[in-house]
């Protein structure tokens, strides 16, 4: 196993990894929309939130030597499922065919008060 590390993603705040890179596959943390740069979450509402997960993610797997064409699964955390669609608009954004298997669920809450956390799996 490998900890990949990248401070063009938020720090861990905790007792885990951004993410673990292990037998070719990448498994990401899930993202929240924070802004490593300044260190709080994306200005503006669900879309925004969900941009600054996957560009998290995206910078993840930068590091770890692949990219999002390579991500095999996802799961995204909604606050409110009610946010599915636009929060579908630019996750399609970040994907091509053939897309990557996925699970969306509403929870109850999300850290900080994130609308939106986003975690992948890639393969290398």
């Amino acid at each position: 196993m490998k900890a990949i590390h990248t401070e063009k993603a938020p720090a861990a705040i905790g007792p885990y990894s951004q993410a673990i890179e292990a037998n070719g596959m990448v498994f990401a943390s899930g993202q929240l929309p924070i802004d490593p740069a300044t260190g709080v979450f994306a200005e503006g509402g669900i879309q925004e939130q969900t941009r600054q997960s996957l560009t998290n993610a995206q910078n993840i797997l930068l590091q770890a030597g692949t990219d999002m064409s390579h991500v095999v699964k996802t799961t995204v955390y909604l606050s409110d499922i009610s946010n599915f669609a636009a929060m579908n608009e630019v996750y399609a954004q970040f994907f091509s065919e053939p897309f990557p298997a996925r699970s969306a669920v509403a929870v109850k809450d999300l850290p900080k008060c994130a609308l939106v956390e986003i975690e992948v799996i890639a393969v290398k």
